[in-house]
């Protein structure tokens, strides 16, 4: 077998062997079981290190495009057709629920318009300060500590400085009362997991977080939405719904809320505690999207010292939704107990992304990023009302973040409308998968980051005619 390699091809001696191969493979010229040169002959004949055979027949290995027999050598491994040859052309319909919106939204599909997702375009992101700061991490002295597991709580000096970021908001945490955690994901399975069993009533926003709502539902939980008023919870409807159902938790965003862009004022944060105080349940304040909020806000932790609230945060929203590192706030002795259930699901967070969010933080990268952000979400909120104002909709105008959520006239259900933009090829998130019980909604949730795109202009212009 002779391959093309060049030491002046900008790709690296590995990588060319890998491409080559593969491609011989993937054009049945290398059929399977045919055995491959020995890693010295290879070398030999291609003049280069046995090293650099060593890692590429591995990673070909590793990619399923080899068998390795030991004291026999490299076999090319035999392989399924791919699913897409194999399957009719069929396209099924697929309704418009929370399944569907999830797979587009991760779906890296050529010319899809996500105009509902929950997060920032990559382009918005400072990679290449997230880039340097791996680099910078990985030549530390910290680098050794790859092979093992991190605290139970996560890097300590990480949780030292949430604990100034935190008292910045009103809310006192020492270090031991701070858990770190893979984003604010895992940060709600995990007060999940300790606090909810089959049957137990959790309250949630609703409008709400629609994949926190599957995951309670999972383990079990009976969901009862709490309606939100443009001041945060409606406080009435939740003292009857606590006397009624008798929750464990109360699940709610305060700043920025997902999806309305609304904050919690004061005097409302101060009544739900009271709620809450009356009917013996626990508070779990969601802060994802906060660092997006220019100023200060009101925060139910900030009033009542995480006695009965937890509190979480992520940067997974302004940083790296790769790096995935987010943190819960509470007791202490509960923030022990959730360490525990952390370790027994998952053994650990990684203290390497850890090192590498505390080297953004302190150098004082963070910051500066969120006001740019900050700044430029203002900007498109501006030019995204706007254009929703020209199409018809209706909307209360949000108090910072990505989310615009706009009410669709003349429907009581908005579904039909995204049925409609997935035909071209636009994702629009309907407002029944933020309700608890998918109950029919005429809102959409829209993020303005995407908004400015003439697409969805046209066809909003073109379908509310």
């Amino acid at each position: 077998m002779q391959l093309s390699l060049s030491n002046q091809n900008p790709l690296p001696l590995v990588e060319q062997i890998v491409g080559a191969v593969r491609g011989q493979i993937d054009d049945r010229v290398l059929r399977p079981g045919a055995r491959l040169p020995a890693i010295r002959q290879f070398a030999e004949n291609h003049g280069i290190s046995r090293f650099t055979v060593v890692e590429a027949y591995d990673r070909l290995v590793a990619q399923g495009y080899l068998l390795s027999k030991r004291g026999a050598g490299f076999f090319v491994a035999a392989r399924e057709e791919t699913a897409a040859a194999a399957l009719p052309a069929v396209q099924r319909q697929r309704a418009i629920d929370v399944a569907w919106l999830m797979r587009r939204a991760f779906s890296d599909a050529d010319g899809v318009l996500k105009a509902s997702v929950g997060w920032l375009p990559p382009g918005w992101l400072d990679s290449e300060a997230v880039a340097k700061a791996v680099r910078q991490q990985s030549r530390s002295d910290h680098a050794a500590r790859f092979g093992c597991y991190g605290e139970p709580n996560g890097f300590r000096p990480l949780r030292e400085h949430l604990r100034v970021m935190l008292a910045g908001q009103g809310i006192e945490a020492h270090p031991d009362q701070i858990v770190l955690t893979q984003g604010a994901t895992q940060a709600l399975d995990i007060v999940a997991r300790y606090f909810i069993r089959p049957g137990d009533t959790v309250l949630v926003d609703d409008p709400g977080y629609f994949t926190l709502f599957g995951a309670l539902r999972l383990l079990g939980a009976n969901l009862i939405g709490v309606p939100r008023n443009e001041g945060g919870p409606d406080v009435e409807a939740l003292e009857q719904l606590s006397a009624q159902h008798k929750p464990k938790l109360f699940i709610t965003h305060s700043v920025l809320h997902n999806p309305t862009g609304i904050n919690l004022n004061a005097a409302t944060a101060y009544r739900v505690l009271q709620v809450a105080e009356r009917h013996d349940f626990t508070i779990v304040e969601d802060d994802t999207y906060a660092d997006l909020h220019a100023g200060q806000a009101a925060r139910m932790a900030s009033l009542d010292q995480l006695r009965r609230v937890i509190f979480i945060g992520t940067f997974s929203k302004t940083l790296s939704s790769n790096l995935r590192v987010g943190y819960l706030a509470c007791t202490q002795d509960l923030a022990h107990e959730l360490a525990d259930v952390k370790l027994l699901t998952s053994l650990g967070t990684s203290e390497f992304t850890e090192q590498v969010i505390h080297r953004l933080l302190t150098e004082g990268h963070h910051r500066k990023h969120v006001e740019r952000l900050q700044t430029r979400l203002a900007e498109n909120t501006a030019r995204a009302a706007r254009m929703l104002e020209s199409a018809g909709l209706r909307f209360r105008y949000p108090d910072g973040g990505m989310f615009l959520w706009a009410c669709v006239p003349g429907m009581d259900d908005a579904t039909p409308l995204a049925e409609l933009a997935e035909k071209s090829n636009i994702v629009l998130a309907p407002g029944k998968i933020f309700r608890p019980q998918l109950q029919a909604s005429p809102y959409i949730r829209i993020n303005v980051a995407y908004a400015n795109d003439v697409r969805l202009e046209r066809f909003l212009g073109n379908a509310l005619k």
